[in-house]
């Protein structure tokens, strides 16, 4: 006969529900759950693997004896208001989880490499002047706006925009999915993006399954939060009053790093139709036509009554418009985990100063034939 596992109904329940489903997303899979629920049966270890896999849940807690309390490990600053659970998904916990191993490498390469602590981290306080630390992470990134006039797109903007705070030495890291699991898509309504202070090695994730107008002002936010020091999860939008003031701020410092707002009012045609200016001050700029919203609405264009409505139109018609797909396949996957983190991560690796076991892990690929992709086109391989 079969052993059975006695385990915790509610254990069982709450493995289903911390997936952001209830109970019936999972019984076509596992046909007895129901039973194993009720306690009028109990689960095989092998049916308990399984189940935890299905729900992304460590083995290790269905044995517990009651449901552990799962925080965010970082500041959590994303909006009470939004409908989203308080409790955190696997995936958000997952991501986090990754991005702080890559972290505490990268930290260990750094210090081994001679570098210095970044002077920009946490060198600006909350009662910093908004304009003044926006041009300070202008100067720092070499942030040129007229150099971004010229660019065909704001999607290149944003291209360029991440290669400028990796040169600065921050891993940019853009991921639309946890690793490299296509079935498990990270959810725009939940998180944009976080930030990860450290002196050595500071972190910005932007979730890529969200729109790429929002991801730009996704990252200019989560720099803000670097330049405070400050590590956090954040759900910021350019029109959104947050709860917190830490997140107010970081929010206007973004607006002002994107689109200066004496530049905005010299350009801005209040007589013309706003769907002309949003157009053309977006081309001009190189930013989504949210952020332009916003900052009309700042220059005294829009009440906020108006802002709102015109931004609820505009986010409708930008989720409609087709996705881009395609492009290098390596560097997709270097810009998952950051160019600066896959660069430092290949070097090191040939060098043998890291495992490739290691590196395999960090970079979330499992092929030699794609790490040695993964380094030919950072221009690292060998």
């Amino acid at each position: 006969m079969t052993a059975r596992v006695q385990v915790s109904p509610d254990l069982l329940r709450w493995a289903c529900e911390r997936t952001g489903h209830g109970m019936e997303a999972f019984e076509s899979r596992f046909p007895h759950l129901a039973e194993w629920v009720s306690g009028t049966a109990s689960p095989t270890l092998k049916q308990l693997e399984k189940l935890a896999k299905a729900t992304y849940t460590p083995i290790g807690y269905l044995f517990l004896s009651a449901p552990p309390e799962e925080r965010v490990p970082i500041p959590d600053f994303r909006t009470a208001a939004t409908q989203r659970a308080h409790r955190p998904s696997p995936d958000l916990l997952e991501m986090i989880y990754v991005c702080q191993q890559r972290q505490e490498w990268y930290r260990d390469f750094a210090r081994s490499m001679g570098d210095k602590p970044l002077p920009f981290v946490g060198s600006v306080r909350q009662a910093d002047d908004v304009v003044a630390v926006a041009a300070d992470i202008r100067n720092a990134l070499g942030f040129d706006l007229e150099a971004r006039r010229k660019m065909p797109t704001w999607t290149d903007a944003l291209r360029h925009f991440i290669e400028q705070a990796d040169s600065a030495g921050m891993m940019v890291m853009s991921s639309g999915v946890v690793l490299n699991n296509n079935r498990r898509h990270l959810d725009p309504a939940e998180f944009r993006g976080f930030a990860m202070a450290d002196e050595l090695a500071p972190v910005v994730f932007i979730n890529g399954a969200d729109t790429k107008a929002a991801q730009m002002f996704t990252l200019a936010h989560e720099l803000a939060h670097i330049w405070l020091g400050q590590s956090a999860v954040s759900d910021a939008e350019p029109a959104r009053l947050p709860d917190q003031t830490v997140e107010r701020w970081c929010n206007r410092v973004a607006a002002e790093l994107l689109v200066p707002l004496s530049i905005l009012k010299a350009e801005y045609a209040p007589s013309a139709e706003l769907r002309i200016e949003l157009d053309r001050l977006a081309r001009r700029f190189k930013v989504s036509t949210l952020v332009i919203l916003r900052r009309i609405h700042d220059a005294g264009g829009l009440t906020w009554e108006q802002l709102w409505e015109q931004y609820e139109r505009e986010v409708a018609r930008l989720r409609s418009l087709p996705k881009g797909s395609g492009g290098n396949f390596y560097l997709t996957q270097a810009a998952r985990v950051s160019k600066r983190l896959a660069r430092a991560l290949v070097v090191s690796t040939w060098e043998g100063r890291s495992s490739f076991t290691e590196a395999f892990r960090l970079l979330g690929i499992k092929k030699m034939e794609t790490f040695r992709g993964m380094g030919e086109s950072l221009g690292v391989g060998i």
